[in-house]
């Protein structure tokens, strides 16, 4: 590839992405905290030059608290790099509905805590929430039991640390316990999208985030299926194995808070309109002529990616027996449409998304109630469904399929009023 295919390349690996755009509007700059606390050690420094700690927690009181009284812990997803304290704040307070806002005048102190590396083990991650937990415990006044939770991935890392602190029998005083749109039963991803992540890094190594993305330990721990070449299988991991043989092996989630958990996903087993197996991206141009992604077909042999570049071999990627995801109930992400930006910025491709958005975390495995083997598993009718049926205590699903950790009222008012 040429040295100026290479810069474009380059330009353009940080959209094909699974989260969200290069050049997203910068966060605005969160109110200054009451309190900042740093867990491990400095990992890198971020662009201004500050030191990034395996974990960072800002503290913000409730009102009228001058101290912290009655702790909410929130824990940050998975993504690329490290947490913007900045972007969680903003997105948990200035979208749709002010959650921190509502937290505090209630008389809750927010504690919102990021990662170094959103995309580090599960595991890794949770020993960070559990110092946490813990430091809380240390600073509190009074004895208001903890709300400890977190958003997609965010949740399983804080299941798990209280899991864990319950099973070496240290008391981490949390009385609730909540999951945002979090994928306990898996997560997914398009194959064809990750086949095209493999792709690109395999014609141009410059052009490898999607494809480290999806190498991650987190990634490798929660998605459903896991594609690690372009040739290759998608099947479970060995990552994900592990993970799951640990987490059932500190008793699989806390017993003493009480578990709630809601879905952005809808709960009466209406699909998002993706339909299977048709075109969900379209490539043309110079630099990945005729290249299609498809959306997820059930049967043999199905077509998910039809991959062609100027200089790369022709890859078609098929797979055998797989649930139609990408169409389920469910928190969505915009996926598709975010490497069909990626392609316009160059200037020698072009592409279209028919089907920009697709399920990511399932309804069901959101609200743990179905494993996710079956499309008709993922199209349960979870209103309709015996609420002893999930791992949770109590549980709600959004009314419309929506985006992927959504801050909305529905959902926000809900969790409130049981906090």
């Amino acid at each position: 590839m040429s040295e100026q295919s290479a810069e474009q390349s380059e330009q353009a690996v940080g959209t094909v992405g699974l989260m969200r755009p290069l050049g997203a509007a910068v966060p605005p700059a969160a109110p200054a905290p009451d309190e900042t606390w740093q867990f491990g050690q400095v990992l890198k420094e971020d662009a201004d030059g500050h030191p990034v700690f395996e974990a960072t927690a800002w503290v913000y009181h409730g009102e009228g608290n001058s101290s912290l009284v009655r702790p909410v812990l929130l824990a940050d997803g998975f993504d690329s790099g490290h947490s913007s304290l900045d972007g969680l704040y903003d997105g948990l307070q200035n979208g749709a509905y002010p959650f921190l806002g509502e937290l505090r005048r209630r008389g809750r102190d927010v504690i919102i805590l990021g990662w170094g590396d959103r995309s580090a083990s599960v595991l890794q991650n949770a020993r960070f929430a559990s110092e946490a937990i813990l430091r809380t415990i240390a600073g509190r006044l009074g004895d208001e039991p903890l709300v400890v939770g977190g958003f997609g991935m965010g949740g399983l890392v804080t299941r798990y640390a209280l899991a864990r602190l319950e099973h070496q029998r240290i008391d981490h005083r949390t009385g609730t316990y909540f999951s945002w749109d979090t994928p306990h039963r898996g997560a997914w991803v398009p194959v064809g999208l990750q086949a095209f992540g493999h792709y690109l890094k395999q014609i141009d190594p410059y052009n490898r985030a999607l494809s480290d993305l999806l190498g991650s330990p987190a990634a490798k721990q929660m998605l459903w299926r896991h594609l690690d070449s372009v040739r290759g299988t998608a099947e479970m991991t060995t990552e994900r194995e592990e993970f799951l043989a640990e987490l059932d092996r500190v008793g699989g989630w806390p017993r003493r808070p009480r578990l709630l958990a809601v879905a952005n996903g809808r709960g009466d087993g209406s699909g998002n309109g993706a339909e299977p197996g048709v075109p969900a991206l379209r490539s043309t141009g110079t630099v990945l002529p005729r290249t299609v992604l498809h959306t997820q077909q059930e049967g043999a042999g199905a077509v998910v990616a039809e991959l062609r570049a100027l200089l790369g071999k022709h890859e078609t990627v098929t797979t055998d027996d797989l649930p139609e995801f990408d169409g389920a109930p469910g928190g969505t992400l915009a996926s598709f449409g975010i490497a069909a930006a990626a392609l316009n910025a160059l200037p020698l491709a072009s592409a279209e998304a028919p089907v920009a958005e697709v399920c990511f975390v399932p309804a069901v495995s959101a609200v743990s109630v179905r494993d996710l083997d079956t499309t008709q598993s993922l199209h349960t009718d979870i209103d309709k469904t015996d609420p002893e049926e999930s791992d949770v205590d109590d549980y709600l699903c959004a009314s419309e399929n929506e985006p992927h950790t959504r801050i909305t009222e529905e959902l926000g008012a809900w969790l409130l009023d049981r906090f």
